[in-house]
């Protein structure tokens, strides 16, 4: 039997066959070296492409960003891979990376209270009852998440500070704003308002997750704690 006959992908039950498995059951089936299989299409004379693919992650300890780094040259001293396969490589991670990088801009910073109060208030400004969230964020200071932490009545929330650091920290959030509206357009915070926020305040101090702000948000204003100097 031919070499190349016997390692083809054509070879392998359809249900197998990467192209044949992606329509089937979606990109998420797929293993890092079957996509790149798809891509390069045809491995060497001993190895199918899937094989050939796996030795190349295997180099790049398995890593995306490190295959990333590669030149064409790098590339091509794997046989079976040639210059127009390092192509495709090289362009399919290029354009992985721009699609990070157009999802990273996508991401909202904030740059001041009112930024907040802006993202916040379409969702809980207008309601009749009262709401705790969370707007967890990364070292650049952008959304990475919001979580809502209770729903109360006209007046108050109760806020359990155990699940609030366990979301920030399953989100990897560096730092937390608190959010809670007020239905009956007061402003001013309450006694309660400061001792929670000065609870989870504490607490952040020592999971290393600081506390920026505690917004209160009505239909068409807001006070921030730390423009405020209420968090000191």
């Amino acid at each position: 039997m031919n070499k190349n006959k016997k390692f083809s992908i054509k070879n392998w039950s359809q249900e197998d066959q990467p192209r044949e498995k992606l329509m089937s059951k979606g990109t998420s089936a797929l293993s890092n070296a079957e996509l790149m299989a798809i891509l390069i299409r045809s491995g060497s004379e001993n190895q199918s492409a899937v094989d050939l693919c796996k030795r190349i992650l295997e180099a790049n300890d398995q890593k995306i960003n490190l295959l990333a780094q590669q030149d064409i040259r790098t590339l091509k001293q794997f046989k079976g891979i040639g210059e127009a396969k390092a192509i495709i490589i090289i362009a399919a991670l290029e354009l992985g990376k721009r699609r990070r990088f157009e999802e990273a801009k996508a991401i909202p910073r904030v740059s001041s209270s009112k930024s907040v109060f802006e993202i916040m208030q379409p969702l809980i400004g207008d309601l009749k009852h009262e709401e705790f969230w969370m707007l967890m964020l990364n070292n650049d200071q952008r959304i990475i998440g919001k979580s809502q932490l209770s729903s109360g009545g006209l007046t108050s929330t109760i806020v359990d500070v155990r699940i609030l650091f366990k979301r920030a920290l399953e989100a990897m959030a560096t730092s937390i704003i608190l959010v809670h509206n007020h239905p009956s357009g007061q402003l001013k915070p309450s006694a309660s308002d400061k001792e929670i926020t000065h609870k989870i305040k504490e607490a952040g101090k020592v999971l290393d997750i600081k506390l920026l702000d505690h917004i209160i948000v009505t239909q068409h204003d807001y006070l921030s704690f730390a423009d405020e100097n209420i968090i000191l």
